[in-house]
């Protein structure tokens, strides 16, 4: 015990306190600002998340690798990006991050009544990359401790209130995917994380990939990323069962 009260006395508190208002290095890439007053190429985007006509970038495709950086296109440090509905995803021109966050989740009293409490998820890599599978995994350690919100991944669908799902979901993967959606028990819920789940990513042109499931099934719940860090995650799972 007082091992214990020695180590909690010289580390101190190790989780984020504050985490829907915690701070966010410079160097990361988030919500995009967008300014139309200088001329950049299109085609310069890997996923195919930029339009000029008008000038628009789709969170949904994009892998924030800041290819299209300039004067017109500028990425804040701005990580809370989730959103409830999939055409909200496309930040347009003089988009600020306060008005997209304010319209991108639309509360469902009945989630809020189900889930809000505890929400045990699944996670199914469907042919992800594993970048954003380690962040999820670092959803749970000590820094970022989701488990303290009645959030948290679990072993079996038979236990889960829903599926999160990473990768842009190949042949190999989509009859394992349906399965462990038939697995988990009504009422559920279906979360995408990350550019691949939602769009396909940069992979979207494969022909591997199977998205039947995305046509099948409802999507409640769409987190953008390459890879979605844990803020990006946390905050948006918490607005979702939470947000009033």
């Amino acid at each position: 015990m007082f091992d214990t009260i020695k180590l909690k006395y010289f580390q101190g508190k190790q989780y984020i306190p504050d985490i829907q208002n915690a701070p966010m290095r410079s160097q990361f890439r988030g919500f995009p600002i967008l300014k139309g007053d200088s001329a950049v190429d299109e085609k310069i985007c890997p996923a195919g998340a930029l339009s000029t006509n008008p000038l628009s970038v789709d969170l949904g495709k994009c892998t924030l690798c800041g290819q299209c950086e300039c004067e017109a296109v500028k990425f804040s440090n701005y990580y809370k990006l989730a959103s409830t509905d999939r055409s909200k995803l496309i930040v347009t021109e003089n988009m600020t991050p306060e008005e997209f966050e304010k319209s991108a989740i639309k509360a469902r009293k009945e989630i809020r009544r189900v889930f809000s409490k505890s929400l045990k998820l699944r996670q199914v890599s469907a042919a992800g990359c594993n970048g954003c599978e380690m962040e999820l995994n670092a959803c749970s350690n000590c820094n970022f401790d989701m488990g303290r919100f009645g959030i948290d991944f679990v072993a079996s669908p038979r236990h889960a209130d829903g599926l999160v799902i990473t990768g842009p979901i190949s042949k190999n993967m989509a009859y394992a995917l349906e399965d462990c959606y038939k697995s988990t028990p009504n009422p559920k819920i279906v979360i995408l994380a990350g550019a691949c789940a939602i769009s396909g990513g940069v992979f979207k042109d494969s022909e591997e990939l199977d998205r039947e499931f995305l046509e099948k099934y409802p999507i409640d719940l769409y987190i953008p990323g390459c890879p979605v860090h844990p803020l990006t995650f946390i905050n948006g799972v918490l607005d979702f069962i939470s947000k009033k």
